[in-house]
């Protein structure tokens, strides 16, 4: 069963420029070169949740959590982490539909 990465984190005020630049130009096309599919991309327009969430789909949870423990997966997402607060990430098995 494929498995799913679940990110959510805030965009860190005064840094929104570096961050569009730096998802655009680096960590969409470093999560694809991991061997992960982009699913999903949310922006939570109201209410008190993370303001960013993001799905990518790997073959199986082992393949997922593998990205995870790879060094370039650890300075992708140290990169971003300077961009943004409230940093999480998730492992779940695919439903093929949305989820939080």
């Amino acid at each position: 069963m494929a498995g799913k990465l679940i990110l959510s984190w805030d965009i860190a005020r005064d840094h929104e420029r570096e961050y569009f630049e730096f998802v655009v130009r680096e960590f969409i096309p470093g999560v694809q070169r991991l061997g992960l599919e982009l699913t999903d991309a949310w922006a939570t327009a109201y209410g008190n949740q993370p303001q960013i969430m993001v799905g990518a789909v790997g073959n199986s949870i082992e393949d997922v959590r593998s990205v995870l423990d790879s060094n370039d997966w650890l300075t992708l997402s140290d990169r971003l982490q300077a961009y943004v607060r409230n940093y999480k990430e998730k492992v779940v098995h695919s439903t093929g539909g949305f989820q939080f």
